[in-house]
């Protein structure tokens, strides 16, 4: 949410050339299995015609690509491979293939981790303004909210998560228009010198929901746990995939972003907290608090652990699916009993993606 990134491999837009994106898994004569970028398993052929370039680490253009051999191709490298459609049960048949190698996508992972770290900004939508390309958001960690503009432009790339979906992988190019008021954002650019403006280069953003609240069951065999969610005040299950991102908060953490729940003024009729506590609580940021917290797992939970969720929407009675996964949270959800805690949650926007634990949003 935690969402991956893909290492972007430039391609020229040709809508109808069939084409299919992913990691190597395994290398046969005259073939390759890839993992793609959906999660199936897909076989490519390759014929003498086939062509391979290899991009090297940051490249943009493909006057940068070199050719190379079926022999240069190892698991792990990806690919976008463009050819033949095949039938059910088929292999693609794959004219050209682009391929970065496993630890030029590691290094353009580190890159936009980096990046996104230094000049992104994520937040809850507060409203949109499609028409000019502006939308304003409510960003920053407990404590210390402000609304931030996103400007975009022609140029700026859009993403949106695909519904119920828990993988940057999966999210596909949209127009603002489908950005609606409570979505989470996460957007990477240049910051006016105030910080209350950004021109955005890429935007991701999704619908999902934020569940806090108390342990009641646990069941390990279907890899879920039901909570007392007190925004609904409902019993929620929520299910846990691999690509669900689980962290435990220590308590001396806890202690001080409850310090910043109650600084910013929620708990206290909507008087401030005294000054002195309000620079202790720092204006905690739950993004770069989870970057450093330690993983967890479904076995280490328990009935009446308090646990903060971001997760997937609802898709009818069904359960929901964690994108990220909070633990050890009672301090903060006990500093604020009345608050809402979507409003906690919005700190850490699309489950922490965005560069704040992975390599892009």
């Amino acid at each position: 949410m935690s969402l991956r990134s893909r290492a972007q491999v430039p391609l020229p837009e040709k809508k109808s050339v069939p084409r299919v994106a992913g990691s190597i898994k395994a290398i046969d004569k005259n073939s390759v299995t890839l993992t793609s970028d959906s999660g199936e398993q897909q076989e490519v052929s390759l014929s003498d015609s086939t062509k391979i370039l290899r991009l090297p680490s940051g490249a943009t253009d493909l006057k940068q690509a070199e050719p190379v051999t079926m022999q240069d191709l190892r698991p792990g490298d990806r690919v976008v491979v463009r050819g033949q459609a095949a039938a059910s049960g088929q292999p693609f048949s794959a004219a050209l293939i682009l391929l970065m190698r496993q630890q030029d996508v590691a290094a353009k992972q580190e890159q936009d981790r980096g990046d996104w770290q230094k000049r992104g900004v994520g937040g809850i939508v507060t409203g949109v303004d499609a028409e000019h390309g502006a939308i304003t958001i409510n960003a920053g960690g407990l404590g210390a909210s402000r609304p931030i503009i996103v400007h975009a432009s022609g140029t700026t790339v859009a993403l949106r998560y695909a519904p119920a979906s828990v993988k940057f992988d999966t999210a596909k190019p949209a127009p603002l228009g489908e950005i609606r008021v409570g979505d989470q954002l996460r957007a990477r650019g240049t910051r006016t010198p105030e910080g209350n403006e950004l021109t955005a280069e890429e935007i991701i953003s999704g619908s999902f929901r934020n569940v806090a609240g108390s342990i009641t069951a646990l069941d390990p065999a279907n890899s879920s746990i039901t909570v007392e969610d007190l925004i609904q005040k409902a019993p929620v299950t929520v299910k846990v995939s691999p690509e669900s991102q689980m962290r435990a908060m220590p308590p001396e953490v806890a202690q001080r972003v409850a310090m910043a729940v109650r600084a910013s003024g929620a708990e206290h009729g909507g008087e401030a907290a005294p000054a002195e506590q309000r620079r202790h609580a720092g204006g905690a940021d739950l993004q770069k608090f989870l970057a450093r917290m330690p993983d967890t797992k479904l076995t280490d939970l328990k009935k009446g652990d308090a646990v903060m969720v971001v997760t997937t929407p609802e898709q009818g009675a069904g359960p929901v699916t964690a994108i990220t996964l909070l633990s050890g949270v009672e301090p903060i959800l006990t500093a604020a009993p009345r608050k809402n805690a979507s409003a906690a949650l919005s700190a850490w926007n699309l489950g922490t993606s965005g560069g704040e634990g992975d390599a892009g949003p």
